[in-house]
């Protein structure tokens, strides 16, 4: 069964990362699955791409939440085929509507439901203005042009673990420099 391979090979790649996102939010139109909603009937049996469901499942068991942030015409299809999929239920918030904005309202949207810092995200998706657009409100985002496979899930998390860790050391830094310079103030007052 190829979900299980790549399910197992996810967990693995997923365990070599110290840390991991505590939210992975991805689109779905050309980044879960291969087509656009509103070119679909709801009576269609729509597909995933080959190493999502396993992908899903590998971040579910290791306790990873995962979301949904979809700008669509159409998102009843897309509930739809999430329900004929036997998705629905793995995401803690789906975003899935038409927006004449970038993509940052239904991460902001995600944000305010689930509390997750934006820094404490990881975002897929196929378009290279929502990429941009969300990394500069702080998550880590993954351009994928043939959908999300076991090869975006590893940079998706090197980069967000160097992201991390860069974040990390620049707030030691800071609270160096400032706690630094206002105990030498406090002893100039002495």
């Amino acid at each position: 069964m190829g979900d299980e391979r790549v399910k197992t090979e996810g967990m693995q790649i997923i365990g070599m990362f110290q840390v991991l996102p505590k939210l992975v939010v991805f689109d779905l139109d050309y980044t879960l699955w291969p087509f656009y909603c509103e070119c679909r009937s709801k009576h269609e049996m729509p597909s995933l791409y080959p190493h999502v469901e396993g992908i899903l499942y590998a971040l579910n068991d290791k306790g990873i939440d995962i979301a949904i942030a979809s700008r669509s015409p159409t998102p009843d299809i897309a509930n739809t085929f999430l329900d004929k999929l036997n998705i629905k239920s793995m995401f803690v918030a789906k975003e899935i509507f038409s927006s004449c904005t970038h993509k940052t309202e239904h991460i902001q949207k995600i944000h305010l439901r689930t509390g997750v810092p934006f820094k404490s995200m990881l975002f897929f998706d196929d378009e290279k203005r929502n990429i941009q657009a969300v990394s500069k409100m702080g998550a880590t985002s993954i351009f994928v042009e043939n959908g999300v496979n076991l090869g975006a899930l590893r940079q998706g998390l090197a980069e967000f673990s160097e992201n991390w860790n860069t974040s990390e050391k620049n707030k030691l830094k800071w609270l160096k420099k400032f706690c630094k310079s206002s105990n030498s103030s406090e002893e100039e007052q002495k």
